[in-house]
């Protein structure tokens, strides 16, 4: 009797995880935006490991002979306070460079959570069908139809403002996208030969649900963790500048455009600085997005 093999079978197979990784480099390489997207969040992470040597003064220390003082190019500014000063007298710099740590550790935990839990009810969703992934799926598109902050808003009202409950609101409003992703990959998965082959080995459900198809969609589900970790911080930006994420005198860059609002045209860097640091840093894990798209993507990739 021919027992079948329950091994994939994908078109990489025979091919080391060396040249694999030699591929996925070379195709992700030839996007230069990427590339320097990639090297931008790089330092951003350095940044946030490394703020209590880099940072030139505690986040939430206040000078008060040194209040709304501009940047050190600007006329009145002072060079131990290069980016100038907040209306307490606390250095720009400083609660920039920690306020990294708080962006990296929203957007790590929010898509940790997001994924996990999508893979799970996208796995049961996919794999048994039925009413299960009805009632699934028509809760999902039900969080769908409202507009995400809109909905994280709401939640972090019924939750309480705090950056906790805004991480938990962000990481639901973001699992729809996981649960439709993985639930549409494990129906296109199930049929093949593989998957059958498993069954008639006498796999078990969890098995070929979690050994045998959840590796072979991980590619789409890693790029819509690149975006939704960029999405994480500008949703956690956001609340934090409407006063329901993260609370003063924390240094969370959409906390700190909120305290600045009455500042806008008497001290411009104030708000300038927090807000191009939200820009540089979802710009880059968007270009990183876009360049995991390009390398997992067999369809993108260039002969």
């Amino acid at each position: 009797m021919t027992h079948l093999s329950a091994e994939p079978i994908t078109p990489l197979k025979g091919v080391s995880r060396k040249e694999q990784l030699s591929e996925f480099w070379y195709y992700f390489s030839e996007n230069r935006g990427a590339v320097m997207g990639f090297w931008v969040f790089l330092l951003l992470v350095v940044v946030a490991l490394l703020a209590p040597v880099i940072a030139p003064h505690q986040p939430n220390e206040q000078f008060r002979d040194a209040v709304l003082v501009p940047p050190f190019w600007a006329e009145g500014g002072r060079l131990s306070f290069l980016l100038g000063t907040d209306q307490l007298g606390r250095d720009m710099l400083s609660r920039l460079i920690y306020g990294s740590r708080y962006s990296l550790f929203i957007g790590l935990v929010v898509t940790t959570v997001a994924l996990v839990g999508g893979i799970i009810i996208g796995l049961i969703a996919g794999y048994f069908r039925g009413w299960v992934d009805t009632v699934i799926m028509r809760v999902m598109d039900i969080i769908l139809a409202f507009p995400s902050l809109l909905l994280a808003l709401v939640l972090v009202a019924v939750l309480g403002p705090g950056l906790m409950n805004a991480m938990i609101a962000i990481a639901l409003v973001l699992q729809p996208h996981f649960v439709r992703l993985t639930r549409g990959a494990v129906m296109a998965e199930k049929s093949r030969d593989y998957v059958v082959a498993a069954k008639v080995a006498g796999a078990g459900h969890l098995r070929l649900m979690f050994r045998t198809i959840l590796p072979n969609c991980t590619a789409p589900l890693i790029v819509q963790a690149t975006l939704s970790f960029s999405n994480a911080i500008l949703d956690a930006a956001a609340l934090g500048f409407l006063g329901m994420g993260a609370q003063p005198p924390t240094p969370e860059w959409g906390t700190m455009l909120a305290e600045a609002r009455e500042f806008i045209l008497r001290a411009w860097w104030v708000v300038t600085f927090p807000g191009l640091a939200i820009l540089v840093t979802v710009l880059a894990i968007n270009l990183v997005g876009d360049g995991l798209r390009d390398a997992l993507d067999p369809k993108l990739k260039r002969s």
